[in-house]
């Protein structure tokens, strides 16, 4: 070997010991930063001898990577629907012992009508049975106002997260650039993956995503369903909020690119992600528990229903509780959207609006002398009373589109609907609880690969520093022999 080649070899040797340097001083400052991925310097060899830098590489695993956006997707549309039913929950059923929910008022409204039918002449035990039916209402009305709060706040987080992916898609669309340039280049590209896997990482968190890289390391986006949210560009994801939520009223859909990604309209709906569980808590989960304490209210309004007692084939009316459509009865097999937010105790039996609780025992609340069931007015008529506690306990029919028990008495189905909430949630919580444990896992195994180790790395750069301190040598001893050669030539 030629002093000329030794020297060579040594300077290029020293090249890359400092190009090295860098990327372990690059992977220490970025140990603790989130979605940073190692360096890694790629070094090969010249024609001859010495050694080049060929370029710098990210440690990585696409299939781990796409693993933990999966898992983070559903982590966050199961977290996001427990989330909601939790609402309703807490402010609906609460701790069971607390008697809270609309099935344990209807329990006490039925004993308060039994004890009233042991002594039909006592005005406090009349009275009592009135409050705990008004209790009933106020359940109702109450669980309504809060299940459409929730659908409400539902529709203003799924404009929160539209806004959140048209922002992370414009990020991207940046990122994804630079790195189509810096390949075509041959630039050091590799924060700007780390940025675009970083970008994706939150994306993920709004909506559902597969990812396929092509030519140049330019990334295509699609939901999870197979819509595209990115190529070359970014897809316009546009929502129109709704202002006031009622029992009828239906949320808009989500669209992207004009294509509509959830609601009853869309024909590629998103499965995971917020944005899927906001959208299944709003359209889905809450809707169902509403027509189920609507159909509770229905029954309700049919069990205390008053009928012609004067043979003139007139028709039922409401009794204790009326609603806003009275004289009419809701009808039966189609339920009624609302009822349970509208239900109400009569006046004409509450004693605070100016009424007469006895008339619960007697009959003609809503209509009048034809439909008085006490026409003696005997004090110690129960026949009513009771007759009002055997519809409590009667098997009636509920349309099956409530998702309860079709076939039950009143406080059955009251339980039935209380059963399928805290089912949905207790789903809703183990499948929270499985997609958090894997996504830990799968994030754990991600870093494993691309994560910074400090011991690591303090390693590689004692592993620098010699081959720094050997190339210095070399170019010590070749300049000494270099120097003596040409005195001797001198």
């Amino acid at each position: 070997m030629t002093l000329t080649v030794a020297l060579n070899s040594a300077r290029s040797s020293l090249m890359a010991a400092g190009t090295q340097a860098s990327a372990i001083s690059r992977n220490i400052a970025g140990a603790m930063q989130d979605g940073y991925s190692r360096k890694n310097v790629l070094l090969s060899t010249m024609p001859g001898n010495g050694i080049y830098v060929a370029g710098i590489q990210r440690a990585t695993s696409a299939g781990l990577f796409n693993s933990v956006l999966k898992a983070t997707s559903t982590s966050s549309s199961q977290d996001t629907l427990y989330n909601g039913l939790q609402k309703i929950a807490a402010a609906t059923v609460d701790d069971p012992e607390l008697d809270q929910s609309p099935a344990a008022k209807l329990a006490v409204l039925k004993s308060a009508l039994q004890q009233y039918a042991t002594a039909p002449d006592n005005v406090t035990l009349a009275q009592a049975a009135v409050t705990a039916a008004n209790a009933v209402a106020a359940s109702l009305n109450e669980a309504t106002d809060t299940v459409q709060s929730v659908r409400a706040d539902a529709d203003a987080d799924l404009a929160a997260s539209v806004e959140t992916i048209n922002q992370l898609l414009a990020q991207f669309e940046t990122a994804n650039t630079a790195v189509v340039k810096g390949t075509i280049t041959g630039s050091d590209i590799t924060d700007y993956l780390d940025l675009r896997d970083n970008i994706l990482s939150k994306l993920s968190q709004e909506v559902g995503i597969t990812v396929a890289t092509r030519a140049n390391n330019d990334m295509v986006i699609y939901t999870d369903s197979g819509v595209t949210l990115f190529e070359k560009s970014a897809r316009s994801v546009t929502f129109e909020p709704t202002y006031g939520y009622n029992a009828a009223t239906v949320g808009n859909a989500v669209y992207i690119d004009g294509v509509p990604v959830n609601g009853a309209s869309a024909v590629m709906p998103v499965h995971s992600g917020r944005l899927a569980g906001l959208a299944s808590l709003r359209d889905d989960a809450t809707v169902s528990y509403q027509n189920q304490l609507d159909e509770i209210a229905r029954g309700l309004i049919e069990a205390f229903a008053e009928s012609d007692q004067s043979g003139s084939a007139l028709p039922d009316v409401p009794g204790l509780f009326t609603y806003p459509g009275a004289p009419a009865i809701p009808a039966s097999g189609a339920i009624s959207a609302g009822l349970a937010g509208t239900i109400a105790v009569s006046a004409a039996v509450d004693q605070a609006a100016g009424g007469d609780p006895s008339r619960l025992r007697d009959g003609g609340i809503s209509g009048g002398a034809a439909y008085v069931y006490n026409t003696t007015g005997n004090a110690g008529f129960s026949d009513r009373l009771q007759q009002l506690a055997d519809g409590m306990a009667a098997a009636r029919a509920f349309d099956p589109a409530a998702l309860g028990k079709p076939n039950a008495n009143l406080i059955d189905f009251a339980g039935s609907s209380v059963s399928w909430l805290e089912s949905q949630r207790q789903s809703a919580s183990n499948e929270s609880t499985y997609s958090q444990t894997l996504l830990e896992r799968s994030a754990e195994a991600l870093s494993n690969v691309n994560g910074v180790n400090m011991e690591d790395e303090m390693s590689y750069m004692l592993q620098v520093e010699r081959t720094f301190s050997a190339s210095s040598k070399l170019i010590a001893t070749v300049d000494d022999m270099l120097k003596q050669l040409l005195a001797a030539v001198g």
